[in-house]
Parts: structure tokens; sequence; C-alpha cells
């Protein structure tokens, strides 16, 4: 008797396209750098559609509530690359509406942004061939519980740079 099938049949468009941006998302990011100079521009093309992509995959299912460990060195070595990279783009203020109750102005990363978005789709990709309802579950679990803000803040962020004619090229100094 054959081992039960875990790939469907026929995959559902918006896994599909889920499965695609994650792809080329992730092979931007690895490839930043100064032989990938318009990587940032593509980052900024790519997250409106990741976004997307996650808002209009059906339901399919239950959540499961495992999470996928993350290795904190490679995490911050990615964190820090993208940092430097970014140099004075990568941080940004948050926008809220509760100075009345004595909070300070809170500002973001997006360095930080860029690598707990990979992080996730990275833990999506590498599960996604042996088992892809687990991947997509993992994808979906963690944009509900974590990565969809930091796509949000990193897509507004972003959308000021472009505005800014800031994108450029890494290691330009606008």
């Amino acid at each position: 008797m054959n081992a039960p099938n875990k790939q469907p049949k026929q995959r559902d468009p918006g896994v599909q396209q889920i499965l695609t941006l994650a792809r080329r998302y992730c092979d931007w990011i690895e490839a930043a750098g100064p032989a990938a100079p318009h990587w940032l521009r593509e980052v900024a093309l790519l997250l409106p559609r990741l976004h997307a992509a996650m808002t209009s995959v059906p339901d399919h299912g239950p959540r499961a509530g495992s999470v996928n460990p993350v290795d904190l060195d490679a995490r911050f070595d990615l964190y820090s690359r993208l940092r430097a990279l970014l140099a004075d783009r990568d941080g940004y203020f948050l926008a809220f509406d509760r100075v009345q109750e004595g909070l300070d102005a809170r500002t973001g990363s997006l360095a930080d942004d860029l690598t707990d978005i990979y992080c996730e789709l990275k833990a999506g990709l590498r599960i996604f061939d042996l088992d892809p309802q687990r991947a997509l579950q993992t994808w979906l679990l963690g944009y509900e519980g974590h990565w969809r803000e930091h796509l949000i803040d990193a897509e507004r962020h972003l959308a000021m740079l472009a505005a800014a004619d800031r994108l450029g090229r890494v290691g330009d100094r606008d």
C-alpha cells in the first residue's frame, strides 16, 4: 500500500500565490546587498501582493497551535545585515493616537520587520514540500498572531521611502 500523498492533486490558486511570493521574498532578502542593488525596491513591490494573498486565501480549517523554533543566532545575523544595508532608512516612527495618555512616541525598524517576515515565511517554505497543509497553517497562524503587524509597518515605511525617492540602490547615500 502506498503512503498517502500529502500534496493536493490541484493546489488552491491562493495557496500557490502565497508559495510563489514567499519564495520570491525570501530569495530577495537572501540576495540583499551590493550584488542585488535593487532588492529593497523589489521587496517594496512584493509586500503589498503578499499582504493581499494572505488576506484572500480561503480558511483551510483549524489552525494548529505549534510554533516553529527560530534559530535566534541566524535571525540576529540577518537582522544585523539588513540593518547595516538599510542604514538611515531603517528606523521610523510608529503612528498612534495615545499621546494624551502619556505614551512616548514609538519607533520601528524596517530591518526587524523584514527579518520577522522572512523567518515566518522561511519556516513554512521548509515544510511545504513535505506537508503543504501544515505550511499554510504555519503561515496563517504566524500572520494572524505576529507578522501581519510587521508587514503593515514595513509597507507603510517603504511607501514613505518610495515617496521620498529613497528606495535607491544599496549603499547610495540619498
